[in-house]
């Protein structure tokens, strides 16, 4: 096992969280985003007005693409386990 696999390895890993956790982080900056526009605008300052539709939003982002979260992790697991021996020596 040289360093360069080692690199390898951890960037794909890396790419994979970036991937699998995209969607929600941008559906918490969308909502986050627009309940501060709303707030600005209105003049609400209310502090926990921005929880429960960001919380909305990550549930509804996660139900609607754990097919494409599921089938990545899948992916990267199998060829993780593929390679084993790789790892091994």
């Amino acid at each position: 096992m040289n360093p360069q696999f080692i690199e390898g390895v951890a960037f794909e890993t890396l790419k994979v969280i970036f991937i699998v956790s995209m969607p929600a982080l941008m559906a918490a900056l969308v909502v986050g985003l627009a309940v501060s526009i709303l707030q600005a605008t209105t003049q609400i300052q209310e502090m926990t007005l921005a929880y429960i539709p960001k919380m909305v939003a990550i549930y509804g982002t996660l139900i609607l693409f754990s097919g494409f979260i599921l089938d990545r992790l899948m992916n990267y697991t199998s060829g993780i386990f593929s390679d084993f021996t790789q790892f091994v020596r």
